[in-house]
């Protein structure tokens, strides 16, 4: 299946946790909230640790479309996983509200060149297999925060550059 359509719509999530539950976090996460996500018509790109912030967790969940990401958004949330494990979801979380909304201006994250290695940058990068900007569109799901202080590029590639993050990815991360 091409993924490429769930890059219409894109969150990049950067939570930061308690200070050493986010090994926690990921097994819950893996172990209880992919697939539910994925059944209501979200696609997880990628989970992923940041080396440089050992409390940090970062994913990427896109949508074909506003109205998909609304539709895939409700259901989740007001389902019985999420109302099983979001009280210890939750519990590991310090902050879940630096959320980007991004559109694209080169997709590539559901094909990625080959390699390995995957680092992000909050500006254009040359080596970029794929750049989003922030979405000016308003917050269709208010329930989840984002942030409106861009606008921000966001480039994800390969190579390091003196403003990205590597970024390394969990065991169910798509991208690697």
């Amino acid at each position: 299946m091409d993924f490429s359509s769930f890059e219409t719509v894109l969150e990049l999530r950067r939570y930061q946790l308690r200070p050493g539950r986010r090994d926690e976090l990921i097994s819950l996460f893996e172990r209880e909230f992919v697939e539910p996500q994925e059944e209501a018509g979200a696609h997880l790109f990628g989970l992923f640790r940041v080396p440089s912030s050992p409390d940090e967790f970062l994913w990427l969940r896109g949508f074909e479309s506003f109205a998909a990401r609304f539709d895939a958004l409700s259901a989740f949330y007001s389902g019985p996983v999420w109302r099983r494990f979001r009280e210890e979801a939750n519990a590991t979380m310090v902050d879940s509200d630096n959320v980007l909304l991004l559109r694209p201006v080169v997709r590539g994250l559901a094909s990625p060149p080959p390699g390995s290695g995957v680092h992000v940058s909050l500006e254009a990068s040359p080596s970029a297999f794929a750049v989003f900007e922030t979405d000016p569109s308003p917050n269709n799901f208010p329930q989840l925060p984002v942030r409106t202080d861009g606008p921000f590029t966001v480039s994800f590639s390969r190579e390091p550059s003196a403003s990205s993050e590597e970024l390394v990815p969990t065991a169910r991360s798509l991208l690697r």
